[in-house]
């Protein structure tokens, strides 16, 4: 993989979405301007009619609801997760150590479950705001807190709801921070509460008209994202027979959800390599989700290199200066560091 050399302040990050350690956050400049040429091919990738604009599938009734994200528990003993086989679109990132953490974001399907819910970071809520998404999350530190309510986005913090049975409520089979979900049945009257209004519009992601096999990049059966040399922190892709879906293993066992025992199946999924730092002692990290960098887009069973770009808060894949369009589906991005290694198996 080809690498980018990033310069550092010591003890901070340049583009810092969290401060040094011991230091409140500061809130990242907003990303209001796209690369040359980016509005125009953007407009070009509009699509036409009622879709999702999340997944770019056909949409009955409006679409114009506001993105739900959650953040969602990766550990272990968190796992399976209740949810995700209904989210649009995940994001996995590095939360502390090499233990990942997930935003999913919900809009073509709401489950009446979701979890276990887990703290914020200020980096997933800049992927939560890329959405105009209500950002929801259990818990955080005073400076966090402070990040988020000042951001601008609609949040929903857990803490302030813990076990209240409307909204949040735990789990007697699992220990804390482990067993917080959210009840969705609560979100229409919490955002009443709240004085949230719906957006007027979504922006869609770029999508093809039609399901089909692109011509670009090559055939796979799996791809492994090693986070390090510890299994439990390799993500796995494996090519779900002739469809060219991906189905996901984490630890080298099957993701599924806990909801309905449904594998954990995607059309898209998106990696993009970025600088991470680590800025504290709990390990706590901060992520350039702004620079841009290299990037490999799995669709239709194949791997396309790639290279991505922030456009008004959303990291989409670029190959030769020009957009590529996601399958109509599900996707889940995986945000990694140079430090994690992709290994690739092509088909025969």
């Amino acid at each position: 993989m080809r690498r980018l050399t990033w310069m550092l302040l010591f003890g901070c990050v340049l583009m810092p979405l969290q401060a040094c350690a011991g230091g409140a956050p500061q809130e990242p400049a907003p990303s209001s301007e796209a690369p040359d040429g980016v509005s125009k091919e953007n407009e070009e990738l509009e699509d036409d009619g009622d879709v999702f604009p999340l997944t770019g599938e056909p949409a009955e009734g409006q679409a114009d609801h506001r993105v739900v994200s959650v953040m969602i528990n990766n550990h272990t003993k968190a796992r399976p997760q209740s949810g995700l086989s209904q989210a649009d679109i995940v994001f996995e990132v590095l939360a502390e150590a090499q233990i990942t953490r997930f935003l999913a974001l919900f809009h073509s399907q709401l489950p009446d479950t979701i979890g276990p819910v887990r703290s914020a970071r200020p980096y997933y809520n800049e992927l939560a705001a890329g959405f105009n998404a209500l950002y929801v999350y259990h818990g955080a530190s005073t400076a966090i807190n402070r990040y988020v309510a000042e951001s601008g986005i609609p949040y929903l913090d857990g803490a302030g709801y813990d076990n209240n049975g409307w909204l949040f409520e735990r789990s007697s089979e699992r220990k804390a921070p482990h067993n917080s979900y959210l009840r969705t049945q609560g979100i229409e009257r919490f955002m009443k509460e709240k004085g949230y209004e719906k957006p007027e519009s979504i922006e869609a992601l770029p999508f093809e008209k039609e399901n089909g096999e692109t011509s670009e990049g090559s055939f796979v059966e799996e791809v492994r994202i090693i986070y390090s040399e510890r299994p439990e922190e390799t993500v796995t892709y494996t090519v779900r027979g002739a469809d060219g879906r991906f189905e996901r293993s984490s630890d080298g066992e099957p993701s599924v959800d806990q909801l309905n025992g449904e594998r954990l199946t995607v059309d898209n999924v998106w990696i993009v390599e970025t600088k991470h730092a680590i800025i504290d002692s709990q390990g706590r990290r901060a992520i350039d989700l702004t620079s841009g960098g290299n990037g490999y887009l799995l669709q239709n069973g194949k791997i396309i290199e790639a290279e991505w770009k922030n456009v008004n808060g959303r990291l989409l894949p670029y190959r030769d200066g020009r957009p590529i369009r996601f399958t109509p589906g599900k996707t889940w991005v995986n945000i990694i560091p140079e430090q994690a290694r992709i290994e690739t198996t092509y088909r025969k």
